[in-house]
């Protein structure tokens, strides 16, 4: 009788502890409700509005509050530098009204702002989220224009449409 008690105490105990990291887990990982809320007030000061933040990408939680900017007329940036995670939120706004600052506007000069060789920062957006990584320029590319791109290996070539200097964008 003894040694059932004890079988059932000690099974009931790795039940237990096999749970705990699966509870921590859940509440390691990032809310997104407060960064939504944060995302919202920053587009709205600025005429926008923020597409919400994909449930399913599991980040850590941020230690601090997460610092929250606009990239540029259509893009917020949130980031938690201590853990060194970026995430780029997607704005909308009314068809026809222009975003409030002005220094979104596309530059007169039509010079490359992307030369060959240079380091490029690729991201692929969607409705949700956003992926970046780095590639080298394979020709130069004024804004608007898609230029040939390499990944991180030779073999691995690419075309995307220059957003700015140092970064580019994948079309669907």
């Amino acid at each position: 009788m003894v040694r059932k008690t004890s079988t059932r105490l000690v099974a009931g105990i790795a039940a237990c502890m096999a749970a705990a990291p699966v509870a921590h887990a859940q509440q390691a990982s990032e809310d997104w409700q407060t960064i939504d809320v944060l995302t919202a007030m920053v587009a709205n000061a600025i005429g926008r509005s923020a597409t919400p933040i994909d449930r399913r990408i599991k980040l850590a939680r941020c230690p601090e509050q997460a610092s929250v900017t606009a990239i540029d007329a259509q893009t917020l940036a949130v980031r938690c530098p201590s853990l060194g995670w970026r995430l780029r939120v997607p704005m909308t706004g009314p068809a026809g009204v222009t975003p409030t600052q002005a220094s979104y506007a596309r530059p007169a000069a039509a010079a490359p702002v992307i030369r060959r060789g240079d380091n490029v920062r690729v991201t692929i957006d969607t409705e949700s989220f956003s992926i970046s990584y780095a590639a080298t320029a394979s020709e130069d590319g004024r804004v608007g224009e898609t230029i040939a791109l390499r990944g991180s290996d030779a073999k691995s070539t690419l075309s995307a449409t220059v957003t700015g200097p140092g970064r580019a964008r994948l079309a669907d």
